[in-house]
């Protein structure tokens, strides 16, 4: 059963050359203005959050770089553990 979702109206400006080119993609994708710009914010969002993550995750090796000895032992262990084919 698929369940209603509550939408809000909102205007958004955009040029003619934006507005041609969306006609033009939702015409080949079968799909309204409306649901390729959902689409799009959608996207959007979820690369700038992708990206506010990746600065904090290099943030953290700034402040705790890796230690080298510390990954060169890791590595050994792993490769003892490695059944030989």
């Amino acid at each position: 059963m698929m369940r209603a979702v509550a939408r809000r109206q909102v205007l958004v400006q955009l040029d003619d050359a934006q507005v041609q080119r969306l006609d033009e993609l939702a015409v080949a994708s079968n799909d309204s203005r409306s649901e390729l710009i959902r689409r799009a914010i959608d996207l959007y969002v979820e690369a700038v959050g992708e990206a506010a993550a990746d600065l904090r995750y290099a943030a953290a090796y700034e402040r705790v770089p890796e230690d080298l000895e510390e990954l060169a032992g890791l590595r050994t262990l792993g490769v003892r553990a490695w059944p030989k084919d």
